[in-house]
């Protein structure tokens, strides 16, 4: 009978070190790879016995993972921010591989979720018009930011308009400044137009997903918000409940509480001592977190009528904001799972 081997792997741009482990935890090979899928692949299958396999999520990890996971039985992309055991002791390639393939072996490991096939086109078109995105609102910046380091106010949105460009360049002085600022405006108008195009593309594509269709019954779920959803979710199956899903988006509220127990009259009883509250987690993904506080933000029924009731029950306005959005991210998993559009009349907006 042949027994399971647990591969860990130090991935770098080059090269790639490998340590196997026995289930004994003993050293079966340790070697070095270029980092490329024919050398990778056949490694893996010189090994005999089932191999466990992991490596940290890194620029390279959605390529590797890919390559290696027909090749093995099991492969396992880490959350380096959660693997703390690897900063003990000895710092190192090869020390890095051997304590990935340990912590593969004895099951410390914590995976990083790789999506279906179906959704890697979307995925890929919303990272493209997110940076553009990103760009874009840098590039803004930078203008406004010349200006008003020369005492030159610029407010609302006027410095961006191409009718207004010619006086707002004549309001600066010095030649090389002038310059400066209008290849930003050629850079702006450069990246606008890849703006539109980018987020053109990525709702065609949204389009071909059931569940864009099912987000876009929410109230303040336009096609966007639908589409970023389900790149990032993938499944709603990924969150058996919606506390998980609060989590992950960063919607959870973060406790801390030491001397919970206390003894009294021989008995062991719960202590009275208040538990401390320190904000929300924020080991979150960020493209959701806005997703669901954007929605939150908005002044349409019911939400409108769901903060004002919460408020009038002496809750903060910011607390009731973050109320509100974690009730969107519930809605949002309930009708993707149930494959049913919003209806509002089914939920409890006085709860």
């Amino acid at each position: 009978m042949k027994r399971d081997q647990y591969m860990g792997m130090d991935v770098h741009q080059a090269t790639t070190v490998v340590a196997v482990l026995d289930a004994e935890g003993r050293v079966v090979m340790e070697t070095i790879v270029p980092t490329q899928a024919a050398p990778i692949i056949r490694l893996m299958q010189n090994l005999s016995g089932p191999l466990h396999v992991t490596f940290e999520e890194t620029t390279q990890a959605a390529w590797l993972y890919e390559v290696v996971r027909a090749y093995v039985a099991e492969v396992v992309v880490c959350d380096p921010r959660r693997n703390k055991l690897l900063a003990e002791g000895s710092k190192g390639d090869k020390a890095d591989a051997k304590k990935l393939a340990d912590l593969m072996r004895t099951g410390l490991v914590r995976s990083v979720y790789h999506g279906h096939e179906q959704t890697r086109k979307l995925k890929e078109l919303v990272r493209g018009y997110e940076t553009l995105s990103i760009d874009t609102q840098r590039t803004m910046v930078r203008i406004k930011a010349i200006y008003r380091g020369r005492g030159i106010a610029t407010p609302g949105r006027g410095v961006y308009q191409a009718k207004q460009r010619q006086q707002w360049l004549e309001r600066l002085s010095e030649p090389g400044v002038r310059e400066r600022v209008s290849w930003l405006f050629e850079q702006l108008d450069q990246l606008r137009g890849l703006r539109r195009r980018a987020k053109q593309a990525m709702v065609v594509e949204s389009r071909q997903h059931r569940a864009v269709g099912l987000l876009r019954s929410i109230p303040q779920f336009g096609p966007i918000r639908s589409a970023l959803v389900v790149a990032t979710v993938d499944t709603p199956h990924r969150f058996r409940t919606r506390h998980q899903l609060w989590s992950y988006s960063g919607l959870a509220v973060v406790t801390h509480m030491s001397s919970e127990y206390e003894i009294k009259e021989g008995r062991v009883v719960r202590s009275r001592k208040p538990m401390a509250t320190r904000g929300l987690n924020r080991n979150c993904n960020r493209r959701l977190k806005e997703v669901f506080i954007g929605a939150a933000t908005g002044q349409t029924e019911p939400y409108r009528t769901y903060l004002g009731a919460l408020q009038q029950r002496g809750m903060r306005p910011e607390m009731a904001r973050l109320t509100l959005a974690r009730k969107i991210a519930a809605i949002a998993l309930r009708i993707w799972k149930e494959g049913e559009t919003f209806d509002p009349k089914k939920l409890n907006w006085t709860t």
